[in-house]
């Protein structure tokens, strides 16, 4: 019997302090619901996650531009609904400037109601959303995916477009006949735009749900890497909860053999 190395404690309390760590990382998992606490936990599994959160940051930021994209082709769609509404009546006031039983007067009331709707398509089509034209019929690349794949929508062109621009310069009072024919003209061309817009809206939705798709299918594949099973893991926590006390009995108890050295010497 040895009193100077006393192997027997120090392997309780190699183990001990094994036990201790490992209850340690059950409880950092426990109280912070993550699987991987430190990369030495799965320096593999926190490179894979790293690179999926870094994904869904970006998806973060591409559904945030379609939905800007889409308030955007909303915002057109509403003024377009009012120019419609305009167009619509410069169309009845061409046919009534035609009524023969008209005076030169009411033919000049007609064409001062026509004017002022013509001013206001004119007015329209300067309108910008948050300093981007509405209406310069510029085609805008919107971003659709996190890797900066873009889809290209297409623009309306009030601005500068002669089938607006004709009609709203017509005069009832003096030519109601072509006035009617030209605006006829942008209420097609209208109809065509708005589709335009319709079909750029339909678009977007189906990106939006495809982002929100891929988020959803990302975070359930990162949630397998990182987020701690909590019922397993508070197994595991009264597993080395139960070892960490049993080799603190042990220790002791391992520092005690020496003193039986001590009756050999009485």
């Amino acid at each position: 019997m040895v009193i100077n190395t006393n192997i027997s404690a120090q392997s309780s309390a190699q183990l001990l302090g094994q036990s201790s760590m490992l209850l340690s990382k059950s409880l950092a998992r426990l109280s912070s619901g993550s699987k991987i606490t430190s990369p030495a936990d799965d320096s593999a599994g926190l490179a894979v996650s790293m690179k999926l959160s870094a994904q869904m940051a970006r998806i973060d930021g591409a559904t945030n531009n379609v939905a800007n994209a889409n308030s955007f082709l909303q915002t057109q769609d509403g003024y377009l609904q009012k120019v419609s509404d305009a167009l619509s009546r410069m169309s009845e006031l061409a046919v009534l400037a035609q009524d023969v039983t008209k005076s030169s007067s009411d033919q000049a009331l007609y064409q001062q109601e026509f004017s002022t709707l013509g001013k206001y398509i004119t007015d329209v089509a300067t309108k910008d959303f948050n300093g981007v034209s509405l209406f310069n019929g510029t085609t805008l690349n919107v971003t659709t995916d996190s890797d900066a794949h873009t889809f290209a929508m297409t623009g309306i062109n009030l601005a500068t477009s002669t089938t607006y621009t004709t009609a709203a310069g017509d005069n009832v009072e003096t030519n109601a006949t072509q006035a009617l024919t030209d605006v006829k003209a942008a209420i097609t061309q209208l109809a065509a735009d708005r589709a335009s817009i319709g079909s750029n809206m339909e678009s977007l939705s189906y990106y939006s749900n495809q982002l929100g798709t891929l988020k959803n299918n990302l975070s359930a594949a990162n949630s397998q890497i990182m987020d701690v099973d909590v019922a397993q893991e508070s197994t595991n926590y009264a597993k080395y909860n139960i070892l960490v006390q049993s080799g603190t009995a042990m220790l002791a108890q391992a520092n005690a053999l020496p003193q039986t050295a001590l009756k050999l010497l009485q």
